[in-house]
């Protein structure tokens, strides 16, 4: 799994590549956290790249989402590797999940 981070219309977006399971989800939490350490207005998590999402991915997405404070975080995901376990958990209940980034980054304007 690899993680980066960027500017985008005001936001922080990561962007998440790889598989996101139990080795690899410390991973995932340490760069949302590093993320969140600058307190951004919102932070844009896009999962696009995800070739393979675990419990242990989404029990991370749950935490930050608790801890998130002020900023306003969103998930992009699309297709069975990722949306269709938020979906399948309720998990697209919890965040603001869309199947683009410019679909969030849209949204936040």
């Amino acid at each position: 799994m690899t993680t980066s981070v960027t500017q985008a219309d005001g936001a922080t977006v990561l962007t998440v590549a790889g598989e996101v399971d139990l080795a690899t989800a410390p991973a995932l939490e340490n760069a949302i956290d590093a993320a969140l350490a600058g307190k951004p207005a919102a932070l844009v998590i896009d999962l696009t790249a995800v070739s393979f999402l675990a419990s242990a991915g989404m029990a991370v997405l749950v935490g930050v989402h608790k801890r998130a404070g002020e900023t306003h975080l969103m998930v992009v995901a699309d297709g069975p590797a990722t949306s269709r376990q938020l979906k399948m958990t309720s998990l697209d209940q919890v965040f603001s999940l869309h199947t683009t980034l410019a679909e969030a980054l849209s949204a936040l304007r």
